[in-house]
């Protein structure tokens, strides 16, 4: 045979092929999924059966723990079951078919610059704004995200909304010729940096990037098409992170894989796939009827979302990556960002109790917004289980009689653990470590987060990758090292009793495991504090930006609507459009300041035509 007989036919090898052609809902995940709810349930019988009870004070710890545990699992199991279906549709794919008219392009001199091709949704004319929200991160890291941000295909307009007042920033975008906002004050964080740039940027539809998440050059191609149902009011896609290079990434961005690639899937299914604040595609009229985006809670994404649903919007969730961001690489970083994440979560069980009748919800959004509200109490749960063994070590009381045969607890034990395990195989490919390491350590967040909800106190706005002085990871972690040597010091305990009586107890082989554990913790944050101590970065490497050719295709243009080839665009010479022609305009409206677009390469605006008001959609929704 000739060579050309085996010729490359397409850009994989053979491990991102298998990647790429890999079935998310494959049967055998769908079986372990089926046989790991089987195990949940044997293990909630075993732990509830009076039999089986030992110590009041011990059992009652672990009953407490593992119900929010398993009732958690049973539910997650429930909503990736439901996510099978792909939101996308005849109609999505006629609409993304039609988005780009190469006629029109042709007649407007634009075919080389897919940044500026036309967008058409209903085969009308519609406008996008595209915001980069910034707030102290690395000009660096800024300057990337723009970049990519310009390049999107499709005629957009690209905003950096700089709540950090930086005038490197304002420089910045002068020099990328992109618009630039900024505030006088910081009232309602992120959600008021982007609700004061919604009364600017007059576009039909938005997105939101932050400023370390790079979008893809289709971005636009692959959210929009979903608005062609008028009953769409967000599109989300995956926080995807390109920094996965110590444990604290690594744990950070495997915890989000699951949920990005199967439960909210499953979500779209319940219509409860909810916001989670970057990556996203809102419909300016859906935004606008609950009054913008919800500013009095640093969890804005997912309140945000609950009140569009209550409205009787539509969310979709495209499981499909889109952007690359960083993951918090750091203890400093993970905690402040857990302890955001989680203050948000316990402010929706406390102050909008999802199944209270005052919300206008759908039984399956009550109750999808109720695994929301609570999830961060799975995280509490390991604390709890923490001071059991020790319990057993100092006092000799069990959670379990002791009649009950080692190797019966095994198999009940195992059919709710392991079962999570061989799932973490099917799903991450591999059991990750570093997931288990945080999910152990992180309960002191989350009590904290807890304690800030019920008190209402104000929980201060933190950034992934901000540009500030690296701390000492033990000045964030001192639970956790208390924590540490007293499992230590009970462990030493547990193992000279266990010499003396000549065997081995259950647990102190528990409070072994668990001493490990956060041993593991201790060792990661040591090193993260050496570096610091010696001036060294502690973050080494940083999400790349989406390659781009340098050329854009030709469309070619016919007397009827013709689509433009989905091709890449080109990296240089990309033009923001602009309404201003040379130089900057600074206007006051009551206590913003707002500096508008710097000159660009191509300042005509020419054949533009007027952004159109947002219109209401029709029907039983309104």
């Amino acid at each position: 045979m000739s060579h050309d007989d085996f010729r490359r036919v397409d850009r994989h090898d053979p491990s991102t092929r298998r990647i790429a052609s890999a079935q998310h809902y494959s049967p055998v995940l769908i079986v372990l999924t089926v046989l790991a709810t089987a195990g949940i349930l044997v293990y909630a019988v075993f732990l509830l059966n009076p039999a089986n009870r030992g110590d009041l004070l011990p059992w009652l710890m672990v009953v407490s723990a593992e119900t929010v545990l398993v009732v958690h699992a049973l539910l997650a199991m429930w909503t990736v079951l439901s996510g099978t279906r792909d939101p996308r549709d005849y109609r999505y794919f006629t609409a993304q078919s039609l988005l780009f008219d190469a006629r029109e392009a042709a007649g407007r001199g634009v075919r080389h610059q897919a940044h500026r091709w036309p967008l058409r949704l209903n085969g009308e004319r519609v406008t996008v704004e595209v915001f980069v929200t910034a707030y102290g991160e690395p000009i660096e890291t800024v300057r990337r995200t723009l970049r990519a941000a310009l390049d999107l295909r499709g005629e957009h307009r690209t905003w950096l909304l700089d709540d950090g007042r930086s005038d490197e920033m304002r420089a910045l975008a002068e020099e990328m010729g992109c618009r630039y906002l900024r505030r006088l004050n910081n009232h309602g964080a992120k959600a008021g940096n982007v609700n004061h740039a919604l009364t600017i940027a007059k576009g039909e539809y938005f997105c939101i990037f932050d400023a370390d998440f790079v979008p893809h050059p289709d971005f636009l191609e692959h959210t929009l098409p979903f608005f062609v149902d008028e009953t769409v009011a967000f599109v989300q896609t995956p926080q995807t992170y390109g920094n996965l290079h110590n444990m604290i990434s690594r744990g950070a961005g495997y915890m989000q894989t699951v949920f990005y690639k199967y439960v909210q899937p499953g979500r779209n299914h319940f219509n409860a796939a909810f916001c989670v604040g970057t990556n996203v595609v809102f419909r300016r009229a859906a935004v606008h009827e609950i009054g913008g985006i919800h500013a009095d809670s640093k969890s804005e994404d997912v309140w945000t979302s609950l009140r569009l649903h209550e409205r009787g919007w539509r969310s979709v969730y495209l499981a499909k990556t889109l952007a690359v961001g960083d993951a918090p690489d750091t203890v400093e970083a993970y905690t402040k960002q857990q302890l955001r994440w989680a203050t948000g979560g316990f402010e929706i069980m406390i102050k909008a109790n999802p199944f209270s009748t005052k919300r206008a919800l759908t039984p399956d959004q009550r109750i999808m917004y109720g695994i929301t509200a609570t999830h961060y109490l799975t995280g509490i749960a390991p604390g709890i289980l923490l001071l059991v063994p020790p319990m057993e070590v100092y006092f000799d009381l069990h959670p379990v009689d002791l009649t009950v045969g080692f190797w019966q607890w095994l198999l009940v034990y195992a059919g709710f653990y392991v079962m999570q395990i061989l799932l973490a195989f099917c799903t991450l490919g591999s059991f990750r470590w570093e997931v288990l390491m945080l999910a152990a350590v992180s309960f002191p967040i989350y009590v904290r987060a807890l304690v800030n909800a019920i008190l209402g106190r104000e929980q201060q706005w933190h950034v992934t990758g901000a540009t500030t002085r690296a701390s000492s990871p033990f000045n964030f972690m001192i639970p956790q090292v208390l924590m540490f040597v007293f499992l230590l010091l009970t462990a030493a305990v547990g193992v000279w009793q266990n010499w003396t009586h000549s065997t081995v107890t259950l647990g102190t082989a528990w409070n072994l495991t668990n001493t490990f554990i956060l041993g593991a913790f201790m060792v990661v944050a040591w090193r993260e504090a050496h570096r610091v101590r010696r001036g060294l970065p502690v973050a080494t490497r940083r999400a790349v930006a989406p390659a781009h050719s340098s050329v854009a295709p030709v469309p070619v243009a016919s007397p009827s609507v013709v689509p433009l080839a989905l091709a890449p665009t080109p990296q240089a010479g990309a033009v923001a459009l602009a309404e201003d022609s040379v130089g900057s305009l600074v206007t006051r409206t009551g206590d913003s300041l707002t500096v508008r677009g710097p000159a660009v390469s191509e300042p005509s605006t020419t054949g533009h035509p007027r952004i159109p008001a947002p219109r209401r959609r029709r029907g039983a929704h309104r």
